[in-house]
């Protein structure tokens, strides 16, 4: 007990403090089929660490369904390398611009036992879509910028009624 510690109640109880041993980072090894050493448990902090999100993100996940939701028998939840790699999959999907429902067939396609998640027909369609959105965007921009190089050439025109004061 450390003295003059309270709890958080206040209610003048000392606290006993003891360092809390951090989990390994591994709970258990095993060779795959290929000779490849394989992470079969890790607990949700260490998951969120290595995938550079945090514990709430993959909750959240999780309560998307893009997340599998596996328990150990204390209730802990438990990932392996490929919930790794579908986490790296939403985020680089998500760098790009995609919205999270977005990256559901490519966790999907991961899920069906594909190496990448962009193979399956549900994803591909997913990357046109994307596409024609990018396209439309790209050309209200270029419309856009067309507008305001004619309003810069007006404003830049000495003969402009204006007189290149402005508009």
């Amino acid at each position: 007990m450390v003295a003059g510690d309270r709890s958080s109640r206040g209610r003048g109880y000392a606290v006993a403090r003891r360092a809390v041993p951090r989990a390994p980072l591994f709970r258990a090894l095993a060779l795959t089929s290929a000779s490849r050493l394989t992470v079969l448990s890790m607990r949700i902090g260490e998951l969120a660490a290595r995938a550079g999100t945090t514990t709430r993100t993959l909750r959240y996940y999780e309560t998307r369904g893009l997340l599998p939701a596996r328990r150990d028998g204390n209730g802990h939840r438990t990932y392996d390398e490929s919930d790794l790699t579908l986490l790296r999959q939403i985020r680089t999907l998500q760098d790009f611009g995609f919205d999270l429902e977005e990256t559901r067939p490519f966790v999907e396609c991961l899920r069906a036992g594909h190496p990448e998640g962009d193979v399956c027909p549900a994803s591909l369609a997913v990357y046109r879509r994307k596409l024609d959105e990018l396209d439309a965007l790209i050309g209200e921009l270029q419309a856009v910028r067309a507008k305001i190089g004619v309003r810069l050439a007006l404003a830049e025109d000495p003969m402009c009624e204006l007189g290149g004061q402005g508009l």
